[in-house]
């Protein structure tokens, strides 16, 4: 299989008046083609940071400071800003978190979907894009009469619909979908991962699926990389991750999931609280909260390597 995208010791920080935020390190990972890859961990990790990073959006103060981005066999990383708006919507495309933000309300839905067809393929008559428009709102399960809605008229459910629809308007080879569940209740949520699983087969999406709910990477992904403090800490096949956990971080959240199987017990905690990643703590970043911890945690960063079957990688110096 090849990779669509491959990212290389990614590392990129926000500039505040306090210093430098260290909101992702070395991160490193692939995507194959029609892979789906999910990325987990706690609130503040630097999961959406990295996908702001791929697209080349970071806010005011962040910059990418070292890596390389490899989509389809270019580095992004250096290109200028009009070559980055050709590989964005048509190659990369992102389903944001927050429908209801994400979507201009004093325009219609179809409309926003059109501008994003229109802008990224000038030669397209309105009509035809309109055309587009309303196909791709049944392709996601929306009827194509409401292009002429406001959002909202919208459910919740339906704008996150309409924001992947508006997401495939130009046809992308990659979506970076950031927590798409977020704000809607488990039945809906159910059908978003659904709708997503059933476009990865049918239009052979590459996908990057962002989310601290462990249950939705489970289901979706073959891939997974365990995110701590701006650090990829765990990663590998999405099923030997959660059959067995490497890392102790992975460990406490895979303990911390609830089973809908076998007795009742009392749901495990990790104690502490995530680092502050203006002055994160030497060596292993998971140092003050690891119930294992030896002295060289707090004097060598542990690499991400081999630590269990295929190619299942861990940083810990347990293994």
């Amino acid at each position: 299989m090849s990779s669509v995208l491959e990212v290389q010791n990614l590392t990129t920080h926000y500039s505040t008046l306090r210093g430098w935020v260290r909101a992702a390190e070395n991160v490193s990972f692939r995507v194959e083609k029609g892979q789906a890859l999910g990325v987990a961990g706690e609130s503040g990790c630097g999961k959406t940071t990295v996908a702001l990073s791929i697209l080349r959006i970071l806010p005011q103060g962040g910059r990418i400071r070292k890596g390389k981005i490899i989509f389809e066999g270019t580095d992004i990383v250096p290109l200028s800003e009009d070559s980055m708006r050709k590989i964005r919507w048509k190659g990369i495309a992102i389903v944001f978190q927050g429908a209801m933000n994400a979507l201009n309300p004093v325009f219609k839905v179809g409309d926003q979907i059109i501008e994003a067809i229109r802008v990224h393929e000038p030669d397209v008559e309105k009509k035809h894009a309109l055309e587009r428009a309303r196909s791709l709102l049944e392709l996601v399960g929306v009827e194509a009469d409401r292009v002429d809605n406001y959002p909202h008229e919208f459910s919740g459910g339906m704008r996150q619909r309409a924001l992947i629809a508006m997401a495939l308007a130009a046809n992308p080879r990659l979506l970076i979908a950031d927590e798409p569940g977020t704000a809607l209740d488990v039945i809906v949520q159910a059908q978003t991962l659904k709708l997503l699983r059933d476009l990865k087969e049918k239009l052979g999406l590459s996908m990057v699926l962002i989310s601290h709910d462990l249950s939705i990477i489970a289901e979706t992904c073959e891939k997974v990389a365990i995110m701590y403090a701006g650090r990829i800490v765990e990663y590998g096949d999405a099923e030997a991750i959660f059959r067995e956990p490497l890392h102790p971080y992975t460990q406490g959240l895979v303990k911390a999931f609830p089973s809908i199987k076998g007795p009742r017990v009392r749901l495990a905690s990790i104690p502490g609280q995530p680092p502050d990643l203006l002055n994160p703590p030497p060596a292993c970043r998971f140092n003050p909260r690891c119930p294992y911890i030896m002295d060289v945690c707090k004097k060598i960063d542990p690499p991400l390597e081999k630590a269990g079957t295929g190619d299942h990688l861990g940083a810990c110096h347990l293994y």
